[in-house]
């Protein structure tokens, strides 16, 4: 165990790799935030008329075998994909890394839905005679899949774990790593979090049977967040993964460094199976301040979670007004109105997209709020078109799940 006054114990992200319905690069992600571009798309599932989802386009074989990608899961390939590009863009000698030391932490928010829907639609065209059922079946509805593809994929001998944590998943994969490398337990981790959400009908199912499926005439403005004419929530896939390293490993080999973890924070709501709860919004948030040894005034960008959903939106707002007030050189954005809400991966793709605003100090928009929620009334979100900030030093990312779940993790601008 390192202590807190030890430069071990500093953790810092140091190799990025995504896939998202609008990138799958964090330059091309980037870009396409800072330039208003959505990736919703009209998608068909079954037993529906058409809906919308942000779909990823990302390269299933780059990093696999065709027969690897039919072996395994979608949220597998996901993983995959974004494990390996952030390794080659760590700069990792990675042949001679101890694998042994790795350890893989990946959030999501189901696993297995979208194999058993596949295969019970199979053998329903076949009287439902379980001869036809798949012998791969079983490795690919186990909660561990998609960090276990990654090992595979990568030789990692270290431990591996999925992080079922709802939507607050993609930050609870990334908080895993920080405790796991300062309890010395690895020397390198491999975080973030994965969906493959929109390939099971259920999900689609089940938001509109609440009524909190969104539609829109035109994709790109279905997602909503804060807005007055929001209608709910456009599902998405994709994933975020990053290297994680404690400090003086990542220096001695020289890595660029994206920012460092300071704080974190997870609680429970302990109150109902969907509905949020601002009071513990705001405790989290402020547990996350506190083990940072900040204030809430040292934070420069709020990446919100709001899914588009009138509840959920009304409830952060009123957790962010508590906590931060209404200080204007504050900048809230959300990701969320450009590509949808990608579940497990959601926390992952919506730090991740905020992190270049180190260098560039722009806090991209949120897009589609033409008129903001009376009831939500956030003075400091940005709305439409970037904003240029004096300073980025500090970004706090929000996501909050299902039956209670809440995590925020802030990243700081790495200086020596």
């Amino acid at each position: 165990m390192f202590l807190p006054d030890s430069d071990d114990f500093r953790i810092v992200l140091t190799g990025v790799g995504l896939t998202s319905p609008n990138g799958d690069n964090l330059d091309d992600f980037r870009a396409n935030l800072l330039a208003g571009k959505s990736g919703v798309v009209p998608f068909e599932t079954r037993y529906m008329p058409p809906v919308l989802a942000g779909v990823c386009n990302f390269d299933a074989v780059k990093h696999q075998k065709r027969k690897e990608v039919r072996r395994g899961t979608r949220a597998g390939s996901v993983a995959v994909y974004c494990a390996n590009e952030a390794v080659l863009d760590a700069g990792l000698d990675w042949e001679n890394v101890a694998k042994d030391r790795v350890g893989v932490y990946l959030g999501i928010t189901e696993h297995g839905n979208v194999e058993t829907e596949n295969e019970i639609f199979e053998i329903s065209q076949f009287d439902y005679d379980t001869k036809f059922w798949t012998h791969h079946h079983n490795p690919r509805t186990v909660a561990n899949s998609p960090a276990g593809e990654v090992t595979l994929s990568l030789g990692v001998t270290g431990p591996h774990l999925t992080v079922g944590a709802a939507c607050a998943a993609g930050n609870a994969g990334f908080i895993q790593a920080v405790q796991m490398l300062r309890l010395g337990e690895v020397d390198m981790a491999i975080a973030g979090g994965v969906s493959e959400s929109i390939h099971t009908f259920g999900i689609f199912a089940s938001f509109n049977s609440q009524g909190a499926l969104a539609s829109n005439e035109d994709p790109t403005k279905a997602s909503r967040p804060f807005d007055t004419n929001r209608n709910g929530i456009v599902v998405a896939e994709g994933g975020g993964i990053c290297t994680v390293e404690r400090l003086p490993d990542a220096k001695a080999r020289g890595a660029k460094i994206y920012g460092e973890i300071v704080g974190y924070a997870m609680n429970s709501d302990a109150n109902d199976f969907v509905l949020p709860d601002s009071n513990r919004q705001a405790e989290c948030i402020r547990l996350a301040l506190k083990r940072a040894n900040l204030t809430a005034d040292d934070i420069d960008i709020v990446s919100s979670h709001a899914t588009a959903t009138e509840q959920g939106d009304i409830e952060e707002s009123t957790a962010l007004r508590e906590v931060f007030g209404d200080r204007p050189s504050l900048a809230i954005n959300n990701t969320k109105s450009f590509i949808g809400h990608a579940m497990g991966a959601a926390g992952a793709l919506e730090l991740l997209g905020n992190v270049p605003a180190f260098n560039d100090g722009i806090a991209h928009a949120t897009i589609n709020l033409d008129q903001m929620d009376p009831r939500c009334g956030l003075k400091q979100v940005v709305a439409n078109e970037p904003r240029q900030m004096e300073k980025v030093e500090y970004i706090l990312n929000n996501s909050f799940g299902m039956l209670g779940i809440n995590s925020v993790l802030i990243l700081k601008k790495y200086s020596e």
